[in-house]
């Protein structure tokens, strides 16, 4: 009977720290598998997020005189926002993201500008004020789609986009401003983020 109980004993000793390890292990095992899931959740919204901004740069009707943007949430939403100058280039836009893989379902916040002759002109005055040959801005303009976007919608401006420093932001809103009909210039353009640390 002795042996009996001091052979219990033992195994008590022997498996009680092997059965603490066991159920630490198992405490832990969630958190990892939660800190995974969201990490493949986080790459999954960003490969969606990059797949999505190549469908709408690439849309033909796309330019200088449209903006778009977007966010994609973890269950696969996108939303949709911006303005743009044509409706094709809404229904464009609409139609590409809806047929990308893992969106799940598309909220579409994209206005069409009012058609406007006075908003075309501004339009053309604007562009050739940022972008014409003595311009410090001129290398903005060369692109195919530049990386400054002139919003005009019922007299007023909006610039956005990218440019590479605040001195060239401030350079745009000092000519957009300088443009005679526009009731009102909101500068929204980001600085570009440099790769050196």
């Amino acid at each position: 009977m002795k042996n009996r109980f001091v052979v219990v004993v033992i195994l008590a000793i022997l498996f009680t720290p092997l059965l603490d390890a066991t159920a630490l292990a198992q405490k832990k095992k969630p958190k990892l598998e939660r800190s995974t899931r969201s990490a493949t959740v986080a790459r999954n919204v960003e490969a969606l997020t990059k797949e999505i901004r190549k469908e709408l740069v690439t849309i033909p009707s796309f330019g200088v005189f449209d903006w778009l943007e977007g966010n994609v949430e973890p269950d696969g939403t996108v939303q949709l926002r911006g303005q743009v100058a044509r409706p094709i280039t809404k229904s464009d836009a609409e139609r590409r993201v809806e047929k990308i893989e893992g969106v799940e379902k598309l909220v579409s916040r994209i206005e069409v500008l009012p058609l406007s002759n006075f908003d075309d002109q501004l339009r053309q005055r604007v562009f050739r004020a940022l972008f014409n040959q003595n311009s410090p801005l001129f290398h903005y303009g060369r692109a195919p789609i530049p990386s400054i976007h002139i919003i005009i919608k019922n007299g007023r401006c909006t610039l956005k986009g990218v440019v590479a420093n605040k001195t060239d932001a401030d350079i745009a809103y000092i000519r957009a401003r300088g443009v005679e009909g526009l009731f009102e210039v909101t500068n929204e353009l980001t600085i570009e983020k440099s790769s050196k640390k």
